[in-house]
C-alpha cells in the first residue's frame, strides 16, 4: 500500500510539474513574441550583394548574420565598436565567425567615401553598415542584430555572469584579470573584451575574448536557472536590441540551427597593416587575405564565386 500511495503521489507530483512547465513555456512563448514585436526592425534597403533567392530557414539553408555592438549615448549617434559576421551552415553543423577590425579602411556604401568601417553606423545606421560590410566581404548579409553595449552588460548581470578561460593576466580600467578560469560580471566583461593594447596579439586577442564571452552567454542563456529569469531578460532585450529577424524566424533557428551555433570556428584578418592617411590611423586589409576570407565565407554559405 505504501508503495502504491508513493507511486500515486509521485505521479501526481510529476503531472503538477509538467503542468507548471507547460504554463511557464506558454508564458515564455507569448513574452518572447511580445518582446520580438518590440525589437523587430524591418529594413528597407538594397543589398550591395544580392542573392538570387531569399534564404529559406525552414529548409535549413545557410545564412549570414551581422552582429553589431554599438556604444550609443543620448547626445551621440554612436559607433559600432564591434562588428562580427557569422556564417551558419546546418549541413556542415558549424558556424564561421569573423570579426572585422573597426578601423578598417574601406568604401562606405551610400556615402561615396572611404573611411573607417565603424563610421558607417554614424553616417547611415544599420542599413549603411550592412551594405558596407557586404561590399567589403563580397557576400550577402541576410540578417543583423544590433546590441547596445549597456544592454550587453545588463544581460550578463542578469544571467549571473560569464565564465571564461583567460590566456594572460592583464589590467584594464579598474579591473585586474588573472590568468585562468575567471567569472565576469557585466561591467568586467565589457572591459575584458575591449582590451587590446596590452595583448601581444592585438586586435586578434580581443576577437578571441569576444568569442569566449559570446559562447559563455549562449551556454548560460540556455540553462534552466536563466530561463526562470526570462522576464528580466526580455525587458533588457526589448530596450537594447534591434534585429530584422522575425519571431517565426527565431523559432526556425531554434528548431533547425541550434547545433550549428554550438560549434563556432573563428577565422581571422591578420595580414593587414596599420597606415596613417591624412593624419588618421587606419587598418589596411591585405587584398589576398581579404579575397581568401571572402571565398571561404562564400563556400560556407554555398554561394557561387563570381
Amino acid at each position: 500500500m505504501k508503495i502504491r500511495r508513493l507511486f500515486k503521489w509521485g505521479s501526481l507530483i510529476i503531472i503538477v510539474v509538467l503542468i507548471a512547465i507547460g504554463i511557464l513555456a506558454y508564458t515564455i512563448y507569448h513574452n518572447v513574441a511580445a518582446t520580438f514585436e518590440e525589437i523587430h526592425t524591418p529594413l528597407k534597403r538594397t543589398s550591395a550583394i544580392e542573392r538570387t533567392e531569399p534564404v529559406k530557414l525552414a529548409e535549413q539553408q545557410p545564412f549570414s548574420i551581422l552582429l553589431l555592438g554599438v556604444d550609443e549615448r543620448k547626445s551621440d549617434v554612436g559607433r559600432s565598436d564591434t562588428m562580427i559576421v557569422l556564417s551558419v551552415n546546418p549541413q556542415k553543423n558549424n558556424t564561421l565567425m569573423i570579426s572585422i577590425p573597426r578601423d578598417t579602411y574601406t568604401q562606405i556604401v551610400g556615402k561615396n567615401i572611404k573611411d573607417k568601417i565603424n563610421h558607417a553606423y554614424a553616417f547611415g545606421g544599420i542599413e549603411m553598415t550592412m551594405s558596407s560590410v557586404e561590399n567589403l566581404l563580397n557576400i550577402p548579409i541576410d540578417y543583423v542584430a544590433k546590441v547596445n553595449m549597456e544592454g550587453f552588460e545588463q544581460i550578463i548581470d542578469t544571467i549571473g555572469g560569464v565564465k571564461v578561460q583567460n590566456a594572460m593576466a592583464f589590467q584594464e580600467g579598474d579591473y585586474h584579470f588573472k590568468k585562468g578560469m575567471i567569472t565576469l560580471d557585466g561591467a568586467a566583461a565589457l572591459e575584458y573584451v575591449r582590451m587590446r593594447k596590452e595583448d601581444p596579439e592585438g586586435d586578434f586577442g580581443r576577437q578571441n575574448r569576444q568569442k569566449q564571452v559570446i559562447q559563455s552567454i549562449i551556454e548560460e542563456g540556455t540553462s534552466f536557472k536563466t530561463i526562470l529569469k526570462y522576464q528580466n531578460i526580455f525587458d533588457i532585450l526589448g530596450k537594447n536590441i534591434s534585429t530584422n529577424l522575425t519571431f517565426d524566424q527565431l523559432i526556425e533557428l531554434q528548431q533547425n540551427y541550434r547545433p550549428s551555433f554550438s560549434n563556432i570556428q573563428q577565422i581571422y584578418f591578420e595580414k593587414g597593416q596599420g597606415s596613417t592617411v591624412n593624419g588618421i590611423w587606419y587598418y589596411i586589409m591585405d587584398k589576398g587575405e581579404l579575397a581568401q576570407v571572402s571565398d571561404t565565407l562564400k563556400e560556407h554559405l554555398e554561394i557561387p564565386s563570381r
